[in-house]
């Protein structure tokens, strides 16, 4: 049965394992290689289970396990072009790394399909990626992301779980000790979303048929899981949506416990 495996989710780094025990695919790999084969096993995962890791950006988070990750194991690194070049510039892959561009096509990895979409960020070719099993179920990771464009939209429509950035509270951005810059670069729309702009999208993707929402990339400075979920459960209940009847809602942890899994 697949699953959603959130395994670290924050801005010190990101990683996610979608798929069964037996065949799946790492979404990023923001830690080191120790810590991610240590949390894998946590969730009774094998590193032999990972048949790819696609990249939604190049940023450290996202990045910092690559090197050693694509090195010791014999698997595709697949994301856009422009990223692609980035990590082979940063030596993060190199001539001998199997990489699949997902730009334009589907890339099939045993029972999953994996389709790529655009959001806005500050990196070269940021994307979100889809997830559809031979089964005809679907999830979808969107996180990092300055606003919701149709394609997001699109991307996210009709998934039964989706992985979504809820990372900061406006209130406590602006009375957070960030410098200005940085909070006008968080708000900015090539920056992230916050709880409100999620919950509006979240209500949007419930009514087209969303049952489970996994909230990630929840900043550690100007966020709480209990404030993120407060925040979208009020929005989405304004809407006529309650939590546990119409859709589930959870948060996922900075770092993997064991037990966390989704969908």
């Amino acid at each position: 049965m697949p699953r959603i495996y959130p395994l670290f989710s924050s801005s010190k780094g990101n990683s996610y394992y979608i798929g069964s025990s037996k065949s799946g695919i790492l979404i990023d790999c923001g830690v080191s290689y120790s810590r991610l084969r240590r949390a894998l096993d946590i969730n009774g995962l094998s590193m032999e289970a990972v048949k790819a890791v696609f990249i939604t950006h190049e940023h450290t988070d996202h990045i910092s396990g690559l090197r050693v990750l694509a090195k010791n194991n014999d698997i595709p690194v697949c994301s856009r072009t422009e990223t692609l070049r980035l990590l082979a510039d940063r030596e993060c892959i190199n001539s001998e790394t199997r990489c699949f561009n997902v730009e334009s096509q589907s890339v099939k990895i045993d029972e999953i399909l994996v389709n790529s979409f655009s959001i806005s960020h500050d990196a070269v070719s940021p994307c979100g990626y889809r997830v559809t099993f031979d089964s005809g179920e679907s999830c979808a990771l969107c996180t990092d992301l300055g606003f919701v464009s149709d394609e997001v939209l699109a991307g996210l429509n009709g998934c039964s779980a989706v992985v979504l950035e809820a990372n900061y509270d406006e209130e406590m951005l602006r009375l957070g000790s960030y410098p200005t810059e940085l909070k006008r670069r968080i708000r900015s729309d090539q920056g992230h979303l916050s709880n409100r702009e999620c919950g509006e999208l979240v209500a949007r993707l419930v009514a087209g048929g969303t049952t489970e929402i996994i909230l990630g990339h929840l900043s550690q400075e100007n966020n709480t899981p209990e404030t993120a979920r407060k925040t979208i459960e009020n929005i989405l209940a304004d809407k006529g949506y309650i939590c546990n009847r119409d859709y589930m809602l959870t948060c996922a942890p900075v770092e993997t416990t064991g037990g966390h899994c989704h969908f």
